[in-house]
């Protein structure tokens, strides 16, 4: 007896392939057209409000550029090349007026064994000696002092924008030739006098407290050699370190945030004698 054929062919399934396959291109060419197209904005707003008919539809250039989508809020943070490059020329132009002005200032009758001015790579470098500054061995500061601080601070204050920081480093003598200073007095005292001329600064002026920095470096940078009286002198001192902005340098870019910078500045306190 003749057997039966099972019904459903082994190829029965086949089609899905085929659908699959056919699916899959349609896909592919349809993504074509889109990554061909342009989006229309009137379309794109009408799907948007076709969702939610009460939707306000802001037009923004999230870089925060110039064109007619610009952020208000944003602005021109990245300012080109061209501005950057200006800026900066702004910068040493008046970094080359405050050296000018400080050497103008160290000339006067009766500073020019006070105070003496040089430039060194870009930063100013103003020192004051401590017998027209200091009381000995002390870190208090003469009567006479103030009217030196007070042309200082006024001459900083006409440049302040220019300035990226100020470090005031307190420096002392060798007081025997046979040993060193006792550690503990040398750096209390070469921090102290740092700390009191930074002080005056702050309070003397509308220049940012986080550009300031005061700091001891006690016996240890000579620019004499501690040979009598004569050798000794030079090495009591305080220098103030003025270096420029370097527009968008990271740590132009910290103290910019510290100081919120841009116009604002802390208002100084009233000028009196500490």
């Amino acid at each position: 007896m003749a057997k039966k054929k099972k019904g459903g062919g082994e190829g029965g399934a086949n089609w899905m392939d085929t659908y699959g396959d056919m699916v899959t291109l349609l896909l592919c060419f349809f993504v074509l057209l889109y990554s061909m197209s342009s989006i229309s904005e009137d379309k794109m707003k009408a799907i948007i409000q076709s969702f939610n008919p009460n939707a306000i539809i802001t037009q923004t250039d999230p870089e925060g550029n110039s064109g007619p989508f610009a952020d208000p809020e944003v602005g021109n943070e990245q300012p080109g090349l061209d501005e950057i490059e200006d800026a900066q020329n702004e910068v040493e132009n008046m970094m080359e007026e405050l050296f000018a002005a400080f050497q103008q200032y160290a000339k006067q009758d009766g500073l020019d064994s006070a105070v003496s001015v040089s430039m060194d790579g870009g930063l100013i470098y103003v020192t004051l000696m401590d017998r027209a500054m200091f009381m000995p061995d002390r870190a208090d500061l003469l009567p006479e002092s103030y009217v030196v601080l007070d042309g200082i601070c006024s001459i900083l204050e006409q440049s302040k924008y220019a300035i990226e920081e100020i470090k005031v480093e307190g420096h002392t003598a060798q007081e025997y030739d046979d040993r060193p200073n006792d550690p503990v007095g040398d750096w209390e005292l070469s921090g102290a006098r740092a700390a009191r001329v930074a002080a005056y600064i702050h309070q003397h002026t509308t220049i940012h407290p986080a550009r300031l920095s005061g700091e001891g470096k006690g016996q240890w940078h000579p620019v004499g050699n501690n040979q009598g009286e004569a050798g000794k002198a030079p090495n009591r001192r305080v220098e103030l370190v003025i270096s420029a902005k370097e527009i968008g340098s990271e740590l132009y870019k910290e103290l910019a945030v510290l100081t919120s910078e841009g116009g604002i500045g802390v208002q100084p306190a009233e000028s009196q004698n500490p």
